[in-house]
């Protein structure tokens, strides 16, 4: 169910709940009116009342199948149970008359409506609840009681009868169906969540294995080429699908399916650089500074890629042969949302002349293109010796356009 349909429903929900309540009471109070009339003896104000509203309400409840606007029909309903419960009240017994129970009942219908209709109610419920208990205790009183003494007794009982079945037989009722429909709803979401994790992740791992595969290959055409160029095209190749594999295993293997733990991924590939081109036993040490960072995969792929170029040409051309040297790689984030890839290595460097456009490096142009393609900037930081990177970007949550 879209988010277009819940609303709707709860929208449904909502007016089915209102226009019971409104048929109820309406058909209630004429009945109230009635009762009044012919039984409780009460000629004055409060039948006149009951009749008014029992007739305007039914009124109001069927123009809301022409105009569909239930916020008009409720508070239209709210106004008017206001006014007349304040009358009513006052005209029998003041803070003492049982009929002030009714007051609450608004409160409860502005809740079911909206939170702010609610708050708004009950706030002017307890402003007129006080007024009516001071006019109630003042040395004159502008209203008297017209209940006959013989049927206060009577209009007591039918005045809770009322306000009891009303909260409990009408709102409690039907808030429950509501409460039952959401967690049925909630439940199902939450079965269709996991169906839809568990695929995910059983995609993830298939792509992984899919690039292990090709991985494989590539290591097995490799071994079958005496071209030591060749054999080192292929190895690099090997290593890009290796990093990207890995993004997918991650993924694959934690619960958070929709971001990687990024200091523990580009740990795992710069080690995986370092024995795949260096052998087990180097003189190369890691200095990676990340924090507790997550990154969704259409960030994390392209900049494992971008991390993966720069190790791999800093331990190839760098630190050459057995030399000892150190990698640097750090990344933050800023105040401003914005994340910094400081990425860079103490070797031999190379000219400051040679650049991604007059170089005919694979490895350099990979990773100016990864910079673009992560949207971001990219400058060579020459106050350090060796060859150092600054990349800045932010975390992309689209399609990754391909690379130019």
């Amino acid at each position: 169910m879209d988010k277009k349909k819940k609303l709707e429903q709860r929208l449904r929900d909502k007016a089915r709940l209102v226009l019971k309540v409104n048929y109820f009471t309406s058909i209630f109070t004429l009945f109230f009116a009635a009762l009044c009339f012919f039984v409780l003896d009460i000629k004055q104000v409060i039948p006149y009342v009951f009749l008014g509203f029992g007739i305007l309400n039914l009124v109001n409840t069927l123009l809301y199948k022409y105009h569909k606007n239930l916020t008009l029909t409720y508070n239209i309903v709210s106004i008017m149970t206001l006014a007349g419960a304040i009358i009513i009240t006052l005209y029998s017994g003041g803070i003492n008359s049982p009929f002030i129970f009714v007051l609450a009942l608004i409160v409860v219908a502005g809740y079911v409506t909206t939170k702010a209709y609610g708050s708004l109610y009950l706030n002017l419920n307890l402003l007129i609840i006080v007024l009516i208990y001071s006019q109630s205790i003042a040395d004159f009183s502008f209203v008297t009681n017209v209940v006959p003494e013989q049927s206060r007794n009577l209009f007591a009982l039918l005045s809770i009868l009322f306000s009891v079945y009303l909260l409990g037989g009408v709102f409690g009722k039907n808030l429950l169906n509501s409460h039952h429909n959401l967690y049925k709803t909630k439940d199902e979401l939450e079965a269709k969540i996991t169906e839809k994790e568990t695929l995910l992740k059983e995609v993830h791992h298939r792509v992984k294995n899919n690039l292990q595969t090709v991985s494989s290959l590539l290591s097995l055409q490799s071994r079958n080429n005496d071209d030591k160029k060749v054999k080192e095209l292929l190895k690099s190749s090997q290593n890009r699908v290796i990093s990207m594999a890995m993004v997918h295993e991650m993924l694959y293997m934690r619960e958070d399916i929709g971001k990687i733990e990024y200091k523990s991924y580009v740990q795992e590939l710069a080690e995986y650089l370092i024995r795949s081109i260096k052998g087990t036993s180097s003189n190369i040490t890691l200095d990676i500074d990340i924090p507790d960072l997550k990154l969704n995969i259409d960030t994390a792929i392209p900049l494992g890629l971008l991390i993966n170029e720069a190790v791999t040409n800093a331990l190839k051309y760098g630190i050459v042969d057995d030399s000892k040297g150190e990698i640097f790689i750090k990344l933050r984030k800023d105040d401003k949302g914005e994340y910094i890839l400081n990425i860079g290595d103490d070797g031999i460097g190379f000219a400051e002349e040679v650049t991604h456009k007059t170089t005919k490096s694979l490895g350099l142009k990979l990773i100016h293109n990864l910079a673009r393609q992560l949207r971001g900037s990219i400058i060579r930081d020459l106050s350090k010796k060796g060859t150092h990177y600054i990349v800045k970007f932010r975390e992309i949550s689209d399609q990754i356009p391909s690379m130019a």
